[in-house]
């Protein structure tokens, strides 16, 4: 039985202020002194690069749907090992989870499967009395949740505080905050959500300084942590990465960093390195060469289309990835990795690896797939099934290559991405927690090829 004080941070709605109240509750639970272990429900990967900052931990993601249910209580123990305190940001509204498939990764699935009291956060800006009547059906629909507290967010006045807190005086659930409506708390947005912590770190940082000030001022934190450490214990084994045993020499597995290339889940490395790679994060952007001894690349997600100039502007690099993967090196790439490894970038040359371009499109794609890889590469045999994600407002054209690396079932049947020697090529992010033997495969490649 393992038992660590946590809370899930939830709203009715996206745009309550979820990231706001969470980032600052972590940072100023930090500035206590306590150890605090950031989590974010879903699949987003902006979210806890402003986590990572508040608490000084690694971000880390709980995704039902990726992952599956089984793995959120383990995932989760792993990342809070020795922590005084985790706090878990949900994603859109408290019971809003996967289309078409009922609670399966919702913020209400995921608090359900840790055993964590829920805190609210209401948007109150355009209401009084009405709080009482949301509050009430979201603290009463699912009677497993336990919303243990409500946080008022946009408080205009202390006249719209003493009309809410009466209100909620008979929905029975405690006002654990209020908060007043400040600006230099807001953080810039872009095509894509939030911008990521590493394009703007100063700017972080402030904006980080300024939600734990404003968290730690409204909220009634030795409340806040009451309630968290009234969590049950959780009757499950902490994850662990499973590690392959030899003494041949760790090949060198380059991984794609910088501004360019954020998204990334933290296991991911925690994999590689455990299936005996050496893990070095490169910075498209600035660094010329590859890792020295460079036997596998790894380019996960982020924004290409912002720095296409830049990334275009290397060319000595994209040389050297190029030439890697002609040699028939391990490389996986997905989203924005799959952008760079095309021809060309919104009209910007990129590495040339395959035969394919990108451009911006206005069009948002976005949601859960169910895929099944098409045929064997250096991730997968033909007919592992793996669940991903999709998020990205380019198209890659032609979508898919002679030996695609996906079939998607959902929303409509088709086939996607590239398998060309080494290079595995795809719009989908993958949770490899849910599939350890990618990693331990994608590493005995890099050990042979």
């Amino acid at each position: 039985m393992s038992s660590v004080p946590r809370l899930v941070i939830a709203a009715p709605s996206s745009g309550s202020g979820k990231t706001t109240v969470a980032t600052g509750l972590m940072a100023a639970f930090a500035a206590r002194g306590l150890a605090v272990s950031p989590h974010k429900v879903g699949p987003d990967y902006i979210d806890p690069g402003y986590h990572a900052l508040a608490t000084g931990r690694a971000g880390r993601n709980l995704d039902a749907y990726l992952c599956g249910p089984e793995l959120i209580a383990p995932l989760f123990l792993h990342g809070a090992r020795g922590c005084d305190l985790a706090v878990v940001e949900g994603v859109m509204g408290l019971y809003d989870g996967a289309a078409g498939e009922g609670e399966l990764a919702s913020t209400a699935h995921v608090a359900k499967l840790l055993r964590a009291p829920v805190v609210l956060v209401v948007d109150a800006s355009s209401q009084s009395r009405s709080v009482a009547a949301l509050v009430h059906g979201f603290a009463s629909w699912d009677p497993e949740v336990r919303v243990g507290g409500v946080i008022l967010n946009k408080v205009g006045s202390d006249r719209h505080e003493e009309l809410l807190r009466e209100a909620l005086d008979s929905a029975g659930v405690p006002v654990l905050g209020v908060l007043r409506r400040v600006a230099q708390v807001d953080t810039p947005s872009r095509h894509l959500g939030l911008v990521p912590v590493a394009e703007r770190r100063t700017d972080a940082v402030d904006a980080v300084a300024a939600m734990s000030a404003q968290v730690g001022q409204g909220c009634d934190l030795d409340a806040l942590l009451g309630l968290a450490r009234g969590a049950g214990a959780l009757s499950c084994a902490p994850w662990e990465p499973p590690v392959t045993t030899t003494e041949e020499r760790a090949p060198v597995v380059a991984v794609a960093g910088g501004p360019a290339f954020t998204f990334s889940y933290a296991e991911h490395t925690e994999l590689l390195t455990a299936a005996g790679a050496e893990a070095v994060v490169f910075d498209p952007l600035h660094d010329e060469q590859l890792p020295e001894g460079t036997a596998g690349l790894v380019i996960g997600g982020g924004f290409p289309e912002v720095y296409a100039g830049e990334l275009s502007a290397n060319e000595t690099l994209r040389k050297a990835v190029a030439g890697l993967a002609e040699r028939g090196a391990p490389v996986a790439a997905e989203c924005a990795g799959l952008l760079y490894l095309c021809r060309e970038l919104d009209g910007q040359p990129m590495c040339g690896v395959l035969d394919a371009t990108a451009r911006m499109t206005e069009r948002l794609t976005l949601g859960y797939r169910d895929a099944v890889a098409v045929g064997d590469s250096v991730l997968a045999v033909a007919g592992t099934r793996m669940r991903g994600h999709e998020f990205h407002r380019t198209v890659v054209e032609p979508g898919a290559g002679a030996a695609p690396a996906w079939g998607v079932r959902a929303p409509a049947r088709r086939v996607e991405g590239f398998v060309q020697q080494g290079v595995h090529a795809s719009y989908l992010h993958t949770h490899w927690a849910s599939e350890p033997g990618v990693a331990r495969r994608f590493v005995e490649r890099c050990r042979t090829s």
